[in-house]
């Protein structure tokens, strides 16, 4: 069993990821908390957890884990300290350990931050993240759905480098679509956009796998 490190796992989309990983048959979760009276929740679920902050020191957290979901967020709070820099600590902290693979939630629209001025800050710090993602050398799966919601799972998405329109997806799905990312050589160094739609998510998921 791989070891899978879920930043941000108490929030509402880490939440579905660590359900998704709940029973896996490859992968075993271990959720990434700020504080110690988040651990009862996950002890509740059978599920490890590890204390460590974003914005402290997360090496200690990455030890002995093989792969990593980011869906940690500040909620606009402190989109550099956690969004940017939070990020690109336990990038780098992971690229030291030797972890195989980063899993970036990211967001629609970072690939062009100054198109929305209301989320511009925000973004132009997920951007800063992807960006050393990228160049970390670690391999990644960078994923960037539109709004989401708390919607039931639909299991139907629609993929692509860029999809071109904006829309809505449910956080579930999301979860879905992170915890796919997951498996070996499965879109690896791609980034790439989510919304809610028509194909089964594996079969949209392969369609971007095969895109060179």
């Amino acid at each position: 069993m791989e070891k899978v490190l879920i930043a941000g796992a108490n929030g509402t989309t880490g939440m579905e990821v660590v359900k998704n990983l709940q029973g896996h048959p490859s992968f075993e979760p271990i959720a990434m908390i700020r504080k110690e009276e988040q651990q009862a929740t996950f002890d509740n679920m059978n599920v490890k957890s590890v204390i460590a902050d974003l914005e402290g020191d997360v090496e200690p957290a990455v030890q002995g884990i093989d792969r990593v979901i980011f869906a940690a967020g500040s909620g606009g709070k402190k989109v550099k300290e956690v969004d940017r820099d939070g990020a690109i600590n336990l990038i780098d902290r992971s690229k030291a350990a030797g972890v195989r693979k980063f899993v970036m939630l990211s967001s629609m629209g970072t690939d062009d931050p100054s198109q929305n001025e209301e989320l511009q800050e925000y973004l132009e710090a997920k951007k800063e993240a992807d960006e050393h993602l990228k160049s970390s050398f670690l391999e990644y799966s960078i994923v960037r759905p539109g709004a989401l919601t708390n919607n039931e799972k639909t299991n139907k998405i629609k993929a692509a480098e860029k999809l071109g329109e904006y829309g809505e997806i449910p956080r579930k799905d999301v979860a879905q679509v992170l915890v796919d990312c997951l498996q070996p050589n499965m879109l690896k160094n791609k980034t790439f956009e989510i919304l809610s739609g028509e194909r089964a998510t594996e079969l949209a998921l392969q369609e971007i796998d095969q895109v060179s």
